[in-house]
């Protein structure tokens, strides 16, 4: 198994609580000279691995348990076609009022649009609710018209670990993201949906790692 190894300002951020504790965010990010929306994704991923603890009103603290490596090398070697399940898909003229339809039915947040399972775009209920608040005839309007287009799309490959998936849903504050494999038609590279990875999936994961303790 790989050992642990954090980025420089994650070990930074390590000897700066150290340091101060409790510290909290704000003065975390006086210390690093960013601002705490930048650090955000590196407090979330020290906490979750047990590295600090967030205390409520108080700030981060050291954890002093010696479970946290472990813990990272354990969902690091957990890969994402180990926790996907099944993409909620509908196709680029699908109606936003049929998309909405999906996407409640399925209890999903986000729905992948495709072209013959090639990813071409991603909607998500925010994207409904700012058209639903335009007045627009959703009956009328195909969901292409509102999707997030590729390139635009944050995915993972199947490959990838459980980790670099929790990291980048933190990163991109997504409800999911589209599981996908390189495939080739006529010389041209493009993207197959084959899952997703939602935060619900990654919480699966800890309650598997718990019951497993």
């Amino acid at each position: 198994m790989k050992a642990i190894k954090l980025s420089e300002r994650q070990e930074r951020i390590v000897e700066l609580v150290k340091e101060h504790e409790p510290i909290t965010s704000e003065n975390l990010a006086g210390h690093l000279g960013v601002t705490r929306a930048a650090l955000r994704p590196d407090l979330a991923i020290l906490t979750m691995m047990e590295v600090l603890e967030a205390k409520p009103k108080v700030g981060y603290i050291y954890s002093h348990k010696p479970s946290y490596s472990f813990l990272y090398d354990y969902i690091n070697n957990i890969e994402v076609k180990s926790i996907m399940s099944s993409p909620i898909m509908v196709e680029e003229n699908t109606t936003v009022y049929d998309a909405i339809l999906h996407l409640f039915l399925n209890d999903v947040g986000t729905i992948f649009v495709h072209n013959e399972h090639i990813l071409v775009g991603a909607v998500s209920r925010k994207d409904f609710l700012k058209f639903a608040m335009g007045g627009t005839d959703m009956h009328k309007v195909p969901v292409g018209i509102i999707m997030t287009r590729m390139p635009n799309i944050v995915y993972v490959k199947k490959e990838d670990p459980a980790y670099l998936a929790a990291k980048k849903i933190i990163e991109h504050e997504v409800d999911s993201l589209p599981v996908v494999e390189k495939t080739s038609e006529n010389g041209k590279e493009e993207l197959k949906i084959i899952g997703k990875v939602s935060k619900t999936n990654i919480t699966r994961l800890f309650v598997k790692m718990g019951e497993n303790k």
